[in-house]
């Protein structure tokens, strides 16, 4: 490498150079013209002296001449060496600098993909939100490619295509179906296969439809589990550029941060709004959920629940038996109403439903064939038996869910009075009822009709 200052110092020597030639020329010139004059005059008298003269001159110049041209030569070969010398590193340091700059635009553009993404991912509600950004994102990495998003669900046990995009539409189609059988999942490390035929190749990039390919496997993590891969394919021995790969990690890193996160809140949220052993909502949630209750789902029947001597059930059989009791009933209501329908555990053994775009004569016909699945998932679910009663009452316009709920307890606590494992309406013009102990009169079925409002010292449950 040469320095500044050996540079400074040969271009020195090159103007002393030529500054001190043509000076130490004319000094050997005058001194040589002394002896060359005499040698002219003693060798040859008259006019041919002069002729000689020149000619000793000449003879005496010629290795002067040589000698300053041989010194001025090796001078200016040290100097072009220099030259030379800068040059290449000139050309070596224009050559790093054009590296450094690719280097560094590169590394703009991951950074501004990354922040573009993360912001992208940061306005994102839901996890379709993540997808649909996740699915745009692949044709902006690796424009147009066969590339599909596979993620596990919160079981961690099964993978499924969340994403997908390709030529026509069609992504690669993995046929891989849960993370342990991934290699990019279970190493966690992003993997590249040059050739689907050679020996240590993904097995499942084996005997496809579109037949030999590359492969890039980049893992999805969620809270520190590898729960998904990113899977692209290619043409076979196609290159894979380094910026694909960092983009599509930085993308699986952010994605998997972003769904992470949304499941988390989902799962607090679910806590805090359900009811632990029963997975029910709980009280606060049910009265959110019912006050916005759409006016076009109106009207919207209320019934109250009880599982009839859930005491002596507790006492007889254990806190054990009595817990498996009451999810069992949780899921019976769940399974057999509608989606739309609201269930609750409101305490203990004590249960409330609301049934938008429905009429407490409808809602107690749906109870009632309750009652008959209640018993067969006792029997099926090998717990002792037991029964539920039930009290049904339609809202009224702007009414305060207490106030329905006092009319709903009402006919929860006549059915208990009444029998038990039945189902009664309050202020219902006739109701029939379907329940086993239902007294036939006069050939008729019996009916319950203008319930008074009973309080609950009137009827022990």
């Amino acid at each position: 490498m040469v320095t500044e200052e050996e540079w400074q110092g040969e271009v020195a020597k090159a103007r002393r150079l030529r500054f001190l030639s043509p000076l130490i020329g004319l000094v050997i010139f005058a001194l040589l013209t002394v002896p060359a004059v005499m040698a002219g005059a003693t060798v040859a008298p008259g006019i041919d002296r002069y002729a000689t003269t020149a000619g000793v001159l000449v003879g005496l110049l010629l290795p002067v001449i040589a000698a300053l041209v041989l010194v001025a030569d090796r001078q200016q070969l040290k100097t072009d060496e220099k030259v030379r010398s800068l040059t290449v590193e000139l050309t070596e340091a224009i050559a790093a600098g054009d590296r450094e700059s690719v280097i560094r635009d590169a590394q703009a553009q991951r950074q501004q993909f990354e922040s573009r993404l993360a912001n992208a991912l940061d306005m994102a509600e839901g996890e379709p939100e993540v997808i649909d950004v996740i699915e745009r994102s692949f044709d902006e990495v690796l424009h147009d490619a066969p590339v599909e998003l596979l993620l596990a669900d919160n079981s961690h046990a099964h993978l499924s295509r969340m994403a997908g995009v390709g030529p026509g539409g069609e992504p690669p189609g993995c046929s891989v179906d849960s993370p342990d059988r991934c290699p990019a999942a279970r190493r966690a490390q992003v993997q590249v296969f040059a050739d689907s035929d050679d020996l240590d190749a993904c097995p499942k990039l084996r005997n496809r439809p579109q037949g030999r390919m590359s492969a890039l496997c980049v893992p999805v993590s969620i809270m520190g589990r590898t729960v998904g891969v990113i899977h692209a394919t290619g043409e076979p021995e196609a290159e894979v550029e380094d910026n694909e790969i960092n983009d599509l990690a930085t993308l699986a890193k952010l994605a998997g941060a972003r769904i992470g996160l949304l499941r988390v809140m989902a799962e607090t949220q679910l806590q805090a709004s359900t009811d632990t052993l029963t997975g029910l909502l709980n009280r606060r949630s049910f009265s959110e959920r019912l006050a916005a209750v759409p006016g076009h789902l109106h009207p919207v029947a209320v019934a109250m629940a009880d599982l009839d001597h859930f005491k002596m059930l507790n006492d007889t059989y254990g806190h054990d038996t009595g817990d498996r009791a009451l999810r069992l009933f949780a899921r019976v209501l769940r399974d057999s109403l509608r989606a739309g329908d609201l269930v609750s555990r409101y305490g203990g053994e004590e249960f409330v439903v609301a049934f938008p775009d429905c009429t407490a004569v409808d809602a107690a016909r749906t109870l009632d064939t309750l009652r008959a699945q209640l018993d067969a998932a006792i029997t099926v679910g090998g717990l002792p038996k037991f029964t539920a009663s039930f009290g049904v009452t339609d809202t009224e316009p702007g009414e305060e869910l207490p106030e329905v709920l006092r009319r709903a307890d009402d006919a929860l606590l006549l059915a208990k009075r009444q029998g038990r494992d039945q189902v009664v309406l309050h202020d219902a013009e006739v109701v029939p009822s379907t329940h086993d102990n239902a007294a036939e009169t006069n050939g008729s079925i019996e009916v319950t009709t203008r319930l008074p409002r009973l309080t609950p010292e009137h009827v022990s449950s």
